[in-house]
């Protein structure tokens, strides 16, 4: 791939979304963008690129960089901090609030499996604090494409064969005429989806008692970091925790949140983590 061509999209994507593609990893630009290639008729990426610079078409321009990022997720990734959140801390929220229910964000969720994921535990392993309690999930993502699929549910044979157990899928999944599995309706209803880009303000979102951010950040520039950590910090409601993935840290990012003393990749409102811990 020319240095030019290569310079071009990973522009796209540093200033579309904050992603940081680094020279040695150019084929995944090749890659990621081979299907849109394909369907365009592009011989080239360089047909692409020209393609962008000319016609000046934001949708194309924003299914191009939502191409560029990384889709790579499964369904109960990191199943300690997911089963955790389930098990203690929705419990302990929602006897807090006023309104007897809990508003859960996944930030940055792909196609959807990390909130179908949650939908399932609530299916199947509803602590008895939870029991009638409304727990709202919303799921949103940059990429248009990836949000209409999590809203149908509908998986290919690896992806489901990527974290869920066959008892799970056969419980909770339909097999399709195309040989795809589907999400029931009960666990489709309990998610929405909605597209955002996180380095766009999300009031419009809402607040949320539980913010997921996990294996996101750790592939943006520093200051997109900064931008996301701030947004997440807006939309955290009082007493609410946002969950990291691991080896992730919002250190330096943000003095508005400080690591959460009791919940692992945990953060939560600076000088709230001492006063919860001392209340205990």
């Amino acid at each position: 791939m020319q240095d030019t061509i290569f310079n071009a999209l990973a522009d796209l994507a540093l200033n579309a979304s904050g992603q940081l593609i680094p020279a040695s990893k150019a084929y995944l630009i090749e890659a990621r963008l081979a299907a849109i290639a394909r369907r365009e008729g592009f011989g080239t990426l360089e047909d692409l690129v020209h393609c962008l610079e000319s016609r000046q078409n934001p949708v194309f321009r924003a299914e191009v960089a939502a191409a560029l990022l990384s889709r790579d997720t499964w369904f109960f990734r990191e199943y300690g901090s997911l089963e955790t959140l389930v098990r203690a801390m929705l419990a302990e929220r929602i006897a807090a609030s006023p309104a007897g229910g809990i508003r859960i964000w996944c930030a940055g969720g792909s196609t959807g499996q990390e909130a179908l994921s949650l939908a399932l535990l609530l299916e199947d392993e509803t602590p008895a604090g939870l029991a009638g309690a409304k727990v709202e999930i919303l799921s949103t993502d940059l990429c248009k494409q990836a949000i209409e699929k999590g809203r149908s549910g509908i998986f290919g044979h690896y992806e489901v064969q990527r974290g869920l157990s066959i008892q799970r899928l056969l419980k909770h999944f339909t097999r399709l005429d195309s040989s795809d599995w589907q999400a029931s309706e009960a666990l489709r209803t309990r998610v929405s989806f909605r597209v955002q880009n996180l380095l766009e303000p999300a009031g419009g979102l809402g607040k949320f008692e539980i913010v997921l951010c996990r294996n996101v950040m750790s592939g943006m520039a520093r200051s997109a970091r900064v931008r996301v950590a701030e947004s997440l910090a807006n939309q955290l409601g009082p007493g609410g925790l946002i969950v990291l993935g691991e080896g992730e840290s919002l250190y330096g990012l943000t003095d508005r949140l400080e690591p959460a003393g009791d919940v692992r990749c945990g953060w939560v409102a600076a000088g709230t983590a001492n006063a919860k811990a001392s209340a205990a």
